[in-house]
């Protein structure tokens, strides 16, 4: 079961298939399960949420699109862009590097490189949506984002024999924890444990939960910088109240450490 269709309109991204992984499951002593979102149109779930809300916001009579992005959420929203057949401008921080400038461009996107980090983009973004018929399609904090992404819990429930033990999410500004946790009222597992994991220096969710309240880091440190937002999205620290969700946060060299093992794999 994929999102719901938007005026008539079938999703943008795929069914992704869910795998045990024998190594981690002989790692932590039970079952560990992938879902494998690097198979999706665009290369990872953004397509989810943010195919989702540009199919609204072209049925509603955009004439562009705007993203602000540090590479993933940029190029599903470039891909749906593409698809729809409207123009998109995507902007992107330094810290993306020229990889995802390259992809962007290939998928038709004018793009522009500004400030150091997605924040910085962002204040860039939504000055050229001032532009009219322009329309900022934001890279997290939107309901039809979460609503997007809610898709991949009805999928889990629909391939998993069982209910989780927990399920782990990587955290950046917070539009997959909204998606989750909405996926799981939708399908009656709120009493499954969230795992949510950063890394330090691009830590602005665990800084939110320790505080109480929305927390701005003073920089993205972190060579995550795909995940950098100095501030998480609101909707992920009232997830917290709504679920148990538990911060993780690890260093770079253990995020790289993990990315290669999966690549192993």
């Amino acid at each position: 079961m994929a999102a719901q269709p938007v005026g008539g309109q079938k999703p943008f991204h795929v069914v992704s298939p869910v795998l045990e992984s024998l190594p981690l499951s002989k790692a932590v002593g039970t079952k560990v399960f992938m879902k494998l979102e690097n198979v999706q149109p665009s290369g990872s779930f953004k397509i989810r949420g943010i195919g989702h809300l540009c199919q609204d916001a072209a049925r509603k009579g955009c004439r562009h699109f705007v993203c602000s992005s540090g590479g993933n959420a940029g190029l599903a929203a470039a891909y749906a862009a593409r698809k729809l057949e409207l123009p998109i401008t995507v902007v992107v921080p330094s810290s993306s590097g020229p990889t995802p400038v390259r992809k962007l461009e290939e998928l038709g996107a004018t793009v522009e490189i500004y400030g150091k980090v997605w924040d910085d983009a962002n204040r860039r973004a939504q000055e050229l949506v001032k532009m009219e018929g322009w329309v900022s399609i934001h890279p997290f904090d939107h309901p039809l984002v979460w609503e997007g992404h809610s898709s991949l819990v009805r999928e889990l429930k629909d391939s998993l024999e069982a209910k989780p033990g927990a399920i782990v999410v990587a955290v950046g500004g917070g539009g997959l924890l909204a998606g989750v946790v909405a996926g799981l009222h939708q399908v009656g597992w709120q009493d499954v444990p969230i795992i949510a994991a950063e890394t330090h220096g691009a830590h602005s969710f665990h800084e939110a939960l320790k505080a109480g309240r929305l927390v701005t880091l003073p920089d993205i440190t972190s060579v995550a910088s795909c995940l950098g937002a100095k501030t998480v999205a609101a909707r992920a620290l009232e997830c917290a109240q709504e679920c148990q969700v538990i911060s993780q946060v690890v260093e770079d060299t253990e995020a790289v450490r993990a990315v290669e093992q999966f690549l192993g794999e």
